[in-house]
């Protein structure tokens, strides 16, 4: 088959099934993927290196094609549209999700809309990162891929199929109105699935929609941009685990947050801070059973006497950071890393993350039971010790560790959510205590972290740069809207960190803090929290002109990305939780400002 030149960032659909996940490009290309979970080796990572990754290509074999890609609506369900003057076709895929017995069942339907159309297939896994050779058999018109042990996967399709070089190929027509399957599992179909391969494809189908529509309607959502917030729910859905109830990052590793850079990490993991975040916006949908789903595996891995600041989705320590030296990279970026050393790292923001979750479940009509409020308790003594300790903050820095202010921040939020769900819930705690540590970390946050010359709160003591992370300050009710120093950190922040709606983090290239070289994209999910604070502040015309704008960054499919360049292109591990949440937070509460605004 012809080699395709690489996809950006920007041009790729998402689809999954509740344990992995696949990217497939604008033209219809599976592109990445692992197997069997989030986290486990790659089968598909042709967005890494096209010539040793592996993939899963469908190419109608016309000339002068144009695509377009879209979501049946309310599902994870993605139609790759192609057409020309000589014909038009679509590609369906979806992956099916199996939550009693958690088997692997991806789909994709082949459709010829217009015309007579040639088609070309091969399907090229390469197991564990392509570390691990693999031998293809074929058995009736069934080609199974095994690298000889439990890991396997078999390809179906209604068409007949080959082996070349232990791949697998298939080459067919469709007339107008034909249409055909294939359909990649972890298990051998029976001989009455493969002689029945449309009836089979199409109950598939149904079932995966069906399972979609179900959950989208449990959303309490009416509000504005409503099929936008229901795209990153089902995108926030598509990172969470169904066997375990926790949410990873993203579903990507390598991606460079600046082409030809060195920040290249990998997500594929649950960060304490960013499925609480994802805990906020489902609640505020009506989705309470992914909160549920998700304290009950805070519960189960991570009440213990120290919090650990990331884990595997099943609860254990991620392994160590390494480098897949035989992948060249997305657009040659190096190094592809796999494994995370934050894991290593103390951030102390996790603990008020972690108990504003649960605050807002208990605002929810969540119950706050006696053993699990033992064990918040207990973590809410660890920051009562440990509030002014240095850490590595947010932004998981590999300088030397600061007092940050986002840390301090969030341990006030700690005691302030703690104090609040212990008078909620009339539960035991040492109130003259938590609330001392309270006062004094707010007078820190006045004392220690303003700087007069530059007007602002500034990153961390004994600088004078600023952070978006201060933006956290009155969505999470540390400050009021109309505080002037508030006000004029605001501004610093648009003067310093913002243009056009996009807002960097912090000045990576100017400021050292982070141990890395070179630039970095403005970081989306500051824009969303931006656009919140405008809301917030009441300046509502300009919170809804920046949100259409930041949609206008996103890509067809209202998918973002971590970051997005100077360029305007999307960067960074691709979808992001953290940009998907913000944005839910910031249009919800933009919708109730304007609709106060409307009735007022």
């Amino acid at each position: 088959m012809q080699k395709r030149k690489f996809t950006k960032i920007n041009n790729y659909g998402f689809i999954g099934n509740l344990q992995t996940t696949a990217l497939v490009s604008l033209q219809g290309d599976i592109d990445f993927m692992c197997f069997p979970n989030f986290d486990s080796p790659t089968v598909f990572a042709n967005i890494l290196d096209q010539d040793k990754g592996g993939g899963f290509a469908i190419e109608p074999l016309i000339e002068n094609l144009e695509y377009k890609q879209f979501y049946v609506t309310n599902t994870a369900t993605l139609i790759t549209r192609f057409s020309s003057k000589d014909g038009m076709g679509e590609i369906c895929d979806t992956m099916v999700v199996d939550e009693k017995d958690h088997k692997f069942k991806l789909l994709r339907k082949v459709t010829t809309t217009y015309g007579d159309i040639s088609y070309r297939v091969k399907c090229n896994p390469r197991f564990n990162h392509a570390e691990t050779r693999h031998k293809a058999t074929q058995k009736g018109n069934e080609i199974c891929f095994s690298t000889g042990d439990d890991n396997f996967l078999c390809l179906n399709s209604c068409q007949d199929l080959y082996i070349s070089m232990d791949d697998g190929f298939s080459e067919f027509s469709l007339a107008e109105r034909e249409s055909t399957y294939f359909i990649l599992t972890d298990f051998h179909l029976t001989q009455d699935q493969q002689e029945n391969m449309p009836s089979f494809g199409e109950n598939y189908l149904e079932e995966s929609n069906k399972y979609w529509q179900k959950w989208v309607s449990k959303s309490t959502y009416k509000g504005r941009w409503v099929e936008t917030v229901l795209r990153s729910a089902i995108t926030l859905k598509l990172l969470t685990s169904h066997k375990e109830g926790s949410l990873i990052a993203a579903p990507t590793f390598g991606l460079p947050e600046k082409i030809g850079g060195e920040r290249n990490w990998d997500y594929r993991y649950t960060w304490i801070r960013d499925a609480a975040f994802a805990m906020y916006a489902f609640l505020k949908l009506g989705f309470k059973e992914e909160a549920k789903s998700f304290f009950k595996w805070v519960e189960k891995y991570c009440f213990k006497d120290k919090m650990d600041l990331v884990y595997t989705y099943d609860g254990k320590t991620p392994p160590d950071e390494r480098n897949l030296e035989h992948f060249n990279g997305y657009k040659n970026s190096k190094p592809v890393r796999v494994g995370n050393e934050a894991k290593n790292q103390m951030q102390l923001d996790i603990y008020g993350e972690l108990i504003d979750a649960v605050y807002v479940y208990y605002l929810h009509d969540g119950p706050i039971k006696k053993d699990f409020w033992e064990n918040i308790k207990h973590h809410i003594e660890y920051v009562c010790e440990h509030w002014k300790d240095k850490d590595r903050g947010i932004w998981e820095i590999r300088g030397d560790k600061k007092e940050f202010l986002h840390s301090r921040l969030t341990c006030w939020v700690a005691l302030d959510r703690g104090i609040k769900l212990a008078e909620g819930n009339n539960l035991d705690f040492p109130k003259e205590r938590w609330e001392k540590v309270r006062k004094q970390i707010k007078e820190s946050i006045y004392s220690d972290f303003w700087n007069e010359e530059k007007e602002a709160f500034i990153q961390h003591k004994g600088t004078d740069e600023i952070d978006a992370s201060a933006l956290l300050m009155p969505i999470l009710h540390f400050i009021d809207k109309h505080d002037e120093k508030w006000k004029k950190t605001l501004k610093a922040i648009e003067r310093e960190l913002k243009y056009d709606v996009l807002v960097y983090r912090y000045r990576a290239a100017e400021n050292d803090a982070d141990g890395l070289e070179g630039e970095e994209g403005t970081f989306t999910m500051c824009s969303f929290w931006y656009i919140e604070c405008l809301a917030l502040g009441d300046r509502i015309e300009e919170a809804a002109e920046n949100f259409s704008r930041i949609l206008g960054y996103g890509n067809s499919l209202r998918l973002f990305s971590e970051q997005i360049s100077k360029s305007g292109e999307q960067v960074g591990n691709f979808p992001q939780a953290l940009t998907h949440l913000a944005l839910i937070n910031a249009c919800l509460e933009l919708n109730k400002k304007m609709d106060r605004k409307n009735n007022s």
